[in-house]
């Protein structure tokens, strides 16, 4: 079977919703909303392998250190395995008092009594019902009218109340999902909520909470956002209920229809670290905080140490966290481009000259250091690079800040070298390139053993040192106006090197006790060939002195 030429003999367009005068899209997020977590249930029960109670105690603690206030801990009802964990997070006191756990069960009189069960003793806890209610569901999947599917939420919801009477010591509230409501008519939906309201009676003190589930997204985000926002506007007693998003994705955008659903009205996330779900996956939460930090919105969640977090996750749910996901993949701080490494390198330059915080980088929408990344890690080398790529590169492990043009001069071989390894240059690669290229690895034809600088009677300086000529020791001497020039005319008339100084810098590697110096030299050979010259040392002069022998080497 193939594509079909023409989809629409099988499929149908979402239909829109009707809702003159939408509010949602001139809105922003201001504040964070309330987070639930579904890691240990929606995310584990999607998992190949699903945690052992090692795994979802780790988890649980990465999860309340991150700053989740509201973490659904399992299915109880599913069997031992998940009844026992929850059942040792309760009795073994891992529940920190401030953390509300969730427990999830389908609208059935034996599962919810499991369920309440489990959590009994717990200071404070969300019992989470739910049922399905689209026409999709109703008719193959249940073969029941509305009606009946109306009848199962409202005894799921007397339920609730029953069972949370039993155990009074516990702070009981109470989530109620019309499950598929994404795919499913939006009056009959609020019907459905209304009628577990008139069970339950919650108040805005103590709302009740609402899961508007996008269960399979079928529809582009703003569709959603429509659903959202005709729902809030129309369910009765809004203010006592607790508007919350479960949002798949199916169509890839699970993360811009949580963004929506809470322009449009909503007040709580639901979903996973890094996505992990059914099919395609949950909402990201990572995603969506860190979206608010960028725009200057306190996500009230911590992922100062996002490494941390990853590498726990990818032992836990024994899946990779992708290398191009959104602010925790590995490759999402680098730039292979020559263009945006260019870009980033002046950027970093920029905001360090800044006197204001204000974050303003190119290409990159987050500070790395913010969530515990190394600027060393920014930028990456390969054959598609530049010269701002390597140089940042030789910045930020050497201390070397090259001129424009040796940048230029340098590029070369740094292509050279990766076109031939066909792989990414490490940091080490291209040091290597460069001390070879520049010839300061040890031996070379010219080496300097030690030197003096004097000023003769007639103004010039006078360079007296000894050179190491091919195992050597030589003592020369030359005069000039200054030391570069005085070396350079050792060299010319002590060893027939004739090299012409056209540039000269310098700077400060480091700073205290341990700094150094790098000298760089641009020279004209007679047949109007460029060369370069590189010198490092404890002191300025003989750093300048190296850079001059370093060209030399590369003239003979």
């Amino acid at each position: 079977m193939t594509m079909l030429k023409d989809p629409s003999v099988k499929y149908r367009p979402f239909p829109q919703i009707d809702l003159p005068n939408r509010q949602w899209p001139s809105r922003t997020i201001t504040k964070a909303p309330r987070w639930l977590s579904t890691d240990m249930r929606d995310g584990n029960q999607s998992l190949i392998d699903p945690m052992d109670a090692d795994k979802k105690q780790r988890f649980f603690d990465l999860l309340v250190k991150v700053g989740l206030k509201e973490i659904e801990v399992g299915f109880p009802s599913a069997g031992a395995t998940e009844y026992d964990f929850i059942r040792g997070l309760v009795d073994g006191g891992h529940i920190p008092d401030d953390v509300f756990v969730q427990v999830l069960t389908q609208s059935r009189d034996d599962l919810i009594k499991t369920s309440f069960e489990s959590l009994a003793g717990a200071k404070q806890a969300i019992v989470h019902v739910y049922n399905a209610v689209s026409p999709l569901w109703r008719t193959v999947v249940f073969g029941m009218e509305p009606a009946q599917i109306k009848d199962i939420a409202i005894a799921g919801a007397k339920n609730l109340r029953d069972q949370a009477a039993r155990f009074p010591q516990t702070d009981w509230h109470f989530e109620y999902s019309p499950e598929t409501f994404s795919t499913a008519e939006l009056d009959f939906s609020i019907a459905c909520c209304e009628a577990v309201m008139d069970v339950l009676k919650p108040t805005p003190e103590k709302p009740i909470i609402l899961n508007l589930p996008a269960t399979v997204e079928a529809a582009t985000p703003n569709i959603y956002a429509d659903q959202i926002e005709y729902f809030c506007r129309n369910l009765p007693n809004r203010e006592s209920a607790v508007i919350s998003l479960h949002t798949h994705n199916d169509r890839g955008t699970g993360v811009a229809a949580a963004e929506l659903g809470l322009m449009a009205g909503a007040d709580r996330v639901e979903g996973c670290l890094f996505g992990n779900g059914e099919r395609t996956g949950n909402c990201c939460l990572v995603t969506v905080a860190l979206n608010l930090y960028t725009q200057g919105v306190d996500p009230e969640l911590d992922f100062s140490d996002i490494d941390q977090v990853i590498q726990t996750v990818e032992y836990c749910n024994q899946l990779p966290v992708p290398a191009r996901h959104p602010y925790g993949g590995e490759l999402v701080f680098t730039a292979f481009s020559g263009s945006h490494q260019d870009a980033i390198k002046k950027g970093f330059a920029a905001q360090e000259a800044r006197n204001d915080q204000l974050w303003a980088v190119p290409y990159l929408p987050i500070d790395p250091a913010d969530l515990g990344r190394s600027y060393e890690a920014v930028i990456r080398v390969n054959s598609q690079s530049g010269k701002g790529g390597f140089a940042w590169v030789l910045e930020q492990d050497q201390g070397l800040k090259l001129p424009k043009k040796m940048q230029a001069h340098f590029s070369r071989h740094v292509q050279e070298l990766a076109d031939e390894v066909g792989r990414e240059l490490q940091a080490g690669d291209i040091w290597d390139v460069f001390r070879k290229v520049y010839r300061l690895e040890s031996p070379q034809h010219f080496q300097l053993v030690d030197y003096e600088e004097s000023r003769a009677p007639d103004g010039t300086r006078v360079f007296a040192g000894k050179i190491e000529i091919d195992g050597q020791i030589q003592t020369v001497s030359g005069r000039g106006n200054g030391l570069i020039s005085s070396v350079v005319a050792t060299l010319r008339e002590g060893f027939g090197v004739d090299i012409e100084i056209r540039d000269y810098s310098e700077h400060a590697m480091g700073s205290g006790t341990n700094a150094r110096a790098a000298a760089y030299v641009e020279c004209a050979l007679p047949d109007g060939r460029v060369i370069w010259g590189v010198g490092i040392d404890e002191d300025v002069a003989t750093a300048s002195v190296r850079a001059i022998l370093s060209a030399a080497n590369t003239a003979r």
